[in-house]
């Protein structure tokens, strides 16, 4: 990959139809196990000097298609040195305090929809206690209305959970406990705070290390065309989208109402840190290499952590 696209940064929103189509509207869910996070395609990127490009197939295409959506990342965000590629302004905000140097406000021009998704991530952490009626109950002031989750059904392990922390890593690192099914956020002054996930089934685990590229509130979900083609119900499941086909988002997306993208390096893993339609799978090997969470966590996770957070998967 040439310099200039190293050091491209992600720009803003990709549009989003404002509805499903009606045929869309009609159909569930899409089914999760296998196919959750894979492929995800169609992110748009801006270089120095001011070319758009798209993400297909982990490269990076010159795009010509409308921009007027397009926030404009400021100055000082392309004078960053030797960093991952930095997100879209509303997707890099500190939700504990005032925005880092390099984000900015909301730009005006976006849909409905996009706006909402933009105010979405900017949701601030609750810090009190955790009541879990409370923490897992319906979620009616985001982009689409949430569920309650039935918190009493679920093994208590698996919630949401302050703890103490004395572990190496530092405030900010998020820990994946595959063999537990947990998911640590670390925070100051020797505390955690704990999720219970669905990891990879057999197969489909993975170790390491990677970074938390971008966030996005109710992302859209584009399955690789080669998974298309093995799966007719899935093929009858995606719409056109703007960049290709995909499941757009929203209640039938299998990446739920929040994802986080994780890379190592430039390179795209393919794996998410996402919500899920499926929140009885947490606890479970299931998925296809993906971290999936209770909406609800997703949604707590995503406004405690920042692009740039170090994630790592334990062997």
């Amino acid at each position: 990959m040439s310099a200039p696209l190293r050091r491209l940064f992600l720009a803003g929103f990709t549009v989003l139809a404002l509805a499903p189509t009606a045929q869309a509207q009609n159909r569930g869910p899409v089914a999760e196990s296998g196919i959750d996070g894979f492929g995800d395609d169609g992110q748009l990127y801006q270089d120095q000097n001011g070319a758009f490009y798209v993400r297909r197939g982990g490269r990076y295409l010159p795009y010509t298609g409308r921009t007027d959506f397009v926030r404009r990342a400021p100055p000082a965000a392309a004078a960053v040195p030797a960093a991952p590629p930095a997100p879209a302004a509303a997707l890099d905000m500190d939700p504990t305090g005032p925005a880092r140097p390099g984000s900015a406000p909301p730009a005006e021009g976006l849909s409905p929809l996009e706006a909402a998704k933009a105010k979405a991530v900017l949701r601030a952490p609750d810090n009190e206690a955790i009541d879990y009626a409370k923490a897992y109950g319906p979620v009616t002031d985001d982009v689409f209305p949430i569920q309650a989750f039935n918190y009493k059904k679920m093994n208590p392990a698996f919630l949401r959970q302050e703890i103490a922390y004395n572990g190496p890593y530092e405030p900010g690192t998020i820990i994946v406990d595959p063999r537990a099914h947990q998911l640590t956020l670390v925070e100051a002054n020797g505390r955690a705070r704990r999720y219970g996930v669905g990891v990879g089934k057999q197969g489909f685990s993975w170790s390491g290390s990677a970074t938390v590229n971008s966030k996005q509130a109710w992302p859209d979900w584009y399955p690789p065309k080669e998974m298309i083609a093995r799966s007719p119900k899935l093929a009858s499941e995606v719409d056109k989208l703007q960049s290709g086909l995909g499941v757009a988002g929203g209640l039938r997306n299998p990446l739920g109402a929040r994802a986080m993208y994780l890379w190592q390096g430039n390179k795209d893993t393919l794996f998410r840190i996402h919500g899920t339609l499926e929140p009885f799978s947490i606890g479970k090997s299931v998925s296809s290499g993906c971290i999936r969470m209770i909406n609800q966590d997703a949604i707590d996770l995503f406004s405690r952590v920042n692009v740039g957070s170090k994630v790592v998967v334990l062997n």
